[in-house]
C-alpha cells in the first residue's frame, strides 16, 4: 500500500514515453501518402529453348527461339543473358545462341524477364 505523499509505482517502464512529448515539434509529413507503383515486366509470350550440336563442329549450343523481339532488344537480351550465364553467345537471325548446354540455367532467367512460357524443345 502506498503511504500518504508517496507516488504509486507504474505497472511497467515505457522507454519511449518521453518521445511522445517531442512529437509536437516535428515538421508535418506529406499531405498525401506516396504511392509507388511497380511496373510489371512484360516480355514475350513464349520462348523455345533447345540444345544443338549439328553444324557447330561437335560443340553444344543452346538456342532460344520464338522470342519475337526487335533487333535492338535481342542484342540487349543477349548481352545481359551472357553476363548472367557467364558464357559466350550471339544473336543469329531472330534467335539467341549460347555456348554450352544452358537449358536448365536459362529457364529461370527468361521467366524473370517476363517470358510467360518457356518450352524445352
Amino acid at each position: 500500500m502506498a503511504k500518504d505523499g508517496e507516488k504509486k509505482p507504474e505497472p511497467f517502464h515505457n522507454p519511449f514515453g518521453a518521445l511522445q512529448a517531442l512529437r509536437a515539434g516535428l515538421p508535418p509529413g506529406p499531405s498525401q501518402p506516396l504511392v509507388v507503383l511497380e511496373e510489371k515486366v512484360r516480355g514475350p509470350a513464349r520462348a523455345v529453348v533447345r540444345r544443338e550440336r549439328k553444324g557447330h563442329g561437335g560443340k553444344e549450343v543452346t538456342r532460344v527461339e520464338k522470342l519475337e523481339l526487335s533487333a535492338e532488344e535481342l542484342q540487349r537480351w543477349c548481352k545481359e543473358l551472357k553476363k548472367s550465364l557467364g558464357c559466350g553467345g550471339t544473336v543469329e537471325g531472330e534467335d539467341l545462341q549460347f555456348q554450352g548446354d544452358q537449358r536448365e540455367r536459362l529457364k529461370p532467367l527468361l521467366l524473370a524477364r517476363g517470358v510467360r512460357k518457356v518450352v524445352e524443345g
